[in-house]
């Protein structure tokens, strides 16, 4: 069962590979339009409707091998994740027909599974704490929730790259090229990571954890920035720069420190070859952009994710920590960036309603809220150490 779930999954990867040419296709016809899309988009929506089916098979074949729904680890969630936006774009193409939604939204899944695959991916017995089925309720809506209200980061990412004066420096275009610098940083962990993995680098430390016990661990790339107390007992391998406190994750700090190098790196590649900003390389894509539409759909795709996102990201999780954990609250630091979140996204409901903020500025808002939720994602999880973060 195990085996089928992976083969499933590998085979959603491909058909929104797949589809993510045919929607590029789609937009250069000049025949499309959100009242009469064209065979492409047609296409590419089928294609896609199709790898998320595949998907949704890994996802219940998966949780009937482990026994558990498949959210319990970092793997696990990047895919439900990555499935969940894409169950959000159908949603939004079934009452939009707009391709160009699919054309940005298919590369962040397939970026969010392909992250998630340099994780472990084996299936592992729960921990007491897990084994409870509030838990399944409370991560699996949050996550549909965040990824509904990320569809208002690709309608923002729109948004900008048509709007913004790429002819002149400004922060708008800093900023802009700044999301773009992030995509070529996942990018580039996922190249490094596999580099890394086929080459089959491992180094282990003894190190002294924060609650002053003498533990072990695996590192999978060199290690710039060491354990708290470590001791590097692999021979032949990187000795750390620096040792770390234990109450950040030093392995998983590491790890950002790669992509981020890793990163830089490719993205000043990238500008080398195409002599301009990245999102100045994309603006041609977005010419036929009806602006007004991917407002509209920015805001309903945040009018819609907000309230589940409020039910499986705190009253749910809520439930949840008071049945693992005795109490309702404790100040997590996942629990804080959740309640972080919910704040952002309220006040985006607020300004876009009470102060008409429509537009440039509700674009922006919704690529920040995105910037949250990623950095919850990522860095909460890799590098803060608390009760949330994954292994």
């Amino acid at each position: 069962m195990a085996a089928l779930s992976s083969n499933l999954l590998y085979v959603a990867f491909f058909f929104y590979l797949i589809s993510t040419f045919i929607f590029g296709g789609s937009i250069r016809d000049k025949r499309s339009d959100s009242s009469n899309p064209s065979k492409w988009g047609k296409l590419g929506f089928i294609t896609t409707v199709i790898g998320f089916l595949s998907q949704l098979g890994y996802f219940i074949t998966r949780w009937i091998a482990s026994n558990h729904a498949p959210v319990s680890n970092l793997f696990e969630f990047a895919a439900a994740f990555g499935m969940m936006l894409v169950f959000g774009f159908i949603i939004i193409y079934l009452i939009y027909k707009t391709a160009i939604i699919g054309l940005f939204t298919l590369p962040v899944a397939l970026l969010l599974i392909a992250y998630g695959s340099m994780f472990p991916t084996e299936i592992s017995p729960l921990i007491p704490a897990l084994q409870s089925n509030w838990l399944y309720i409370h991560v699996t809506t949050a996550a549909l929730g965040q990824a509904i209200l990320s569809i208002s980061f690709i309608a923002g990412l729109i948004y900008l790259i048509r709007t913004v004066d790429q002819t002149k420096s400004s922060k708008k275009t800093f900023w802009l090229e700044f999301v773009m610098f992030v995509v070529v940083t996942t990018i580039a962990f996922i190249m490094v990571t596999s580099i890394f993995r086929i080459m089959d680098y491992e180094a282990v430390f003894n190190w002294v954890d924060k609650q002053g016990n003498q533990v072990k661990m695996e590192y999978h790339l060199p290690a710039l920035v060491g354990p708290n107390e470590g001791e590097l007992v692999t021979e032949g391998k990187f000795e750390p720069f620096a040792e770390l406190p234990a109450i950040i994750s030093a392995r998983k700090l590491n790890t950002v420190i790669w992509s981020t190098l890793a990163g830089t790196l490719l993205y000043w590649l990238a500008r080398l070859l195409l002599r301009k900003r990245l999102s100045a390389a994309l603006q041609p894509l977005t010419k036929k952009v009806n602006l007004d539409l991917v407002d509209e759909i920015g805001y309903r795709s945040v009018a819609i994710g907000f309230p589940i996102f409020t039910l499986g990201a705190l009253i749910f999780a809520m439930i949840w920590a008071q049945i693992a954990w005795t109490r309702f609250w404790g100040w997590d630091p996942k629990e804080v960036w959740a309640l972080i979140t919910w704040l952002f996204y309220a006040a985006y409901l607020h300004l876009r309603l009470s102060k008409g903020w429509h537009g440039e500025k509700s674009a922006w808002l919704g690529v920040i809220g995105f910037a949250i939720i990623m950095f919850n994602f990522i860095f909460v999880n890799l590098v803060i150490a608390g009760l949330h973060s994954y292994a």
